[in-house]
């Protein structure tokens, strides 16, 4: 069996390559490559230099990192990288590395700079083209370049960072102490397309409408008259994945679709409605209304982690059991994307994240041939813009995020069909009023979730003794921290008295200020 790739071989004419040094804003970088409409991929630092040759990149990026360069077994790269005569930039980290290969000098600061800085640029670098010659700059650094490598010359400095800038113009060398990749960096994106689209060269012609042409184009060409089958949950990844294989393949594709009855309000339907025979997709839909069969699973269990591993394992059975009425397929189709390649650490170097279920481990319970997985290069916000090209409905593609396990675990202690009922119409009343006040794009995610306290109330003249919903709202760039959103008072105050009036069983609101860390986005 051959593991999943993508469809990447040819997908486009120019790309420019980010070196992983262990930064945490690692992916952040390449997606602002992306976002200046150039095609980008993250590589480990101890990747080879004969690979990079052969890749032909249009320029090289150097990622930050925890580490001193000069430290015993820090990460770093050859002299040879930069005898390419390809463009190299080096962000923070990257561009001490850059400096101490050169045989610049980089020791402790005698000031650390962290935070929002005012960093003094000299405009005639062709880096800070347009950019204010007094802008704010973010700085995360214990170590400073106290001596430059032979042939470059200072760009920008702070007032405690004599060199937070230089170049080597004539080698194509660009060295920055700061990270224009975080929005903290005011004029960062003009920085980094100035060394895209200027230094570089790159024209330009990594756009969605051009992707979902080039795949469609590779996915008939590498499935032939195969069948495909893919697990499709309705979330943006696999909606997109299936809408792009619908394209190319028709009925050659057949969908499984699992309610496990723990989806939101209203959203089997929706998808059904959105991919079933009456929808606008050329592809075999399969419905598995499986929610009896989930609760009877999840009767009197509690515990967050053995509700997780039944709602998996479950699955797993259902697919199986659909997957072998089907029989024998070429290809089973996956959603992963370019976040979950490189956080199972098989994209760059920083630490594994997560164990992703389509990148960790291949299921082998369906007998196929091999994985195709037609996003595997995509950003979560190129996908969303590959499903509008698709002419996948807004509501899908901007479906907020939603966990495998569903509303189990947005659901303290057992799960019933009656918690259920709870949670969806409180959660849909909750979704209903951020987007009336004009807030669905602007918080990042938001749900309502039943906590397992009951309390004593009173409704009209009688007592009540009914559950407490808790509502969270969240920003977050990575999913790894995040900070409670300020939804304002007056619609929080709607959505309470909405719940407590609407949803039967509900007599308390609360609203849930924690970030993450110490907490977690969901409740289990």
């Amino acid at each position: 069996m051959e593991k999943g790739h993508s469809i990447r071989k040819g997908i486009s004419d120019e790309k420019v390559i980010v070196i992983d040094f262990g930064g945490q804003y690692n992916q952040l970088v390449a997606r602002r490559v992306r976002e200046c409409n150039v095609y980008c991929e993250i590589y480990s630092y101890k990747t080879d230099i004969e690979q990079i040759r052969a890749m032909a990149p249009k320029g090289i990026i150097l990622t930050g990192g925890p580490n001193s360069c000069y430290g015993e077994n820090a990460p770093t790269c050859t002299k040879e990288l930069f005898e390419l005569g390809i463009p190299v930039l080096g962000l923070c980290y990257g561009a001490q590395v850059m400096m101490y290969v050169l045989g610049g000098n980089v020791e402790k600061a005698p000031v650390r700079e962290y935070g929002k800085t005012q960093v003094h640029v000299d405009k005639t670098s062709p880096l800070f083209a347009d950019v204010e010659e007094t802008t704010i700059c973010w700085m995360s650094h214990f170590d400073y370049i106290s001596r430059m490598a032979t042939g470059f010359r200072v760009t920008a400095h702070t007032a405690d960072c004599p060199v937070a800038a230089a170049e080597y113009p004539d080698k194509k060398l660009y060295a920055i102490q700061f990270h224009p990749e975080v929005l903290h960096t005011v004029d960062g994106m003009k920085m980094i397309h100035n060394f895209v689209r200027g230094v570089c060269g790159c024209a330009g012609t990594w756009r969605m409408d051009s992707f979902v042409e080039e795949s469609v184009k590779r996915i008939r060409e590498r499935v032939g008259d195969g069948k495909v089958l893919l697990a499709l949950s309705g979330g943006v990844d696999s909606s997109v994945a299936a809408g792009l294989l619908s394209r190319a393949i028709g009925k050659q594709l057949t969908c499984v679709f699992v309610d496990h009855g723990l989806l939101r309000k209203n959203e089997g339907d929706e998808v059904e409605a959105v991919f079933g025979s009456n929808g606008d997709f050329d592809l075999n839909f399969i419905r598995v209304n499986a929610q009896e069969r989930y609760y009877d699973k999840l009767a009197g269990v509690t515990d967050p982690e053995s509700k997780r591993k039944i709602i998996g394992e479950e699955f797993i059975r259902v697919f199986e059991e659909e997957a072998k009425k089907i029989g024998a397929v070429d290809f089973l189709a996956q959603g992963t994307i370019y976040p979950d390649v490189v956080e199972s650490g098989l994209g760059g170097e920083s630490a594994v994240i997560k164990s992703h279920h389509n990148v960790g481990g291949l299921p082998d319970y369906v007998d196929f041939k091999e994985i195709i997985e037609p996003l595997r290069d995509l950003f979560k916000d190129e996908v969303r813009k590959a499903g509008l090209e698709l002419g996948i409905p807004e509501k899908l593609v901007f479906r907020q995020p939603f966990p495998g396990p569903g509303l189990g675990i947005r659901i303290i202690g057992e799960v019933t069909a009656e918690k259920v009922r709870i949670v969806q119409d409180a959660d849909a009343i909750y979704r209903e009023e951020i987007a009336k006040a004009g807030l669905d794009r602007s918080i990042g995610q938001y749900f309502a979730a039943l906590t397992n306290m009951r309390s004593v109330g009173v409704m009209g003249d009688e007592r009540t003794y009914d559950y407490a919903v808790a509502l969270r709202a969240v920003n977050t760039v990575d999913f790894m921290t995040a900070e409670s959103a300020e939804v304002p008072f007056d619609v929080l105050q709607v959505v309470m008295g909405r719940i407590i009036n609407e949803v039967r069983g509900v007599n308390r609101v609360f609203y849930d200020l924690t970030s993450k860390p110490p907490g977690t986005i969901e409740f289990e």
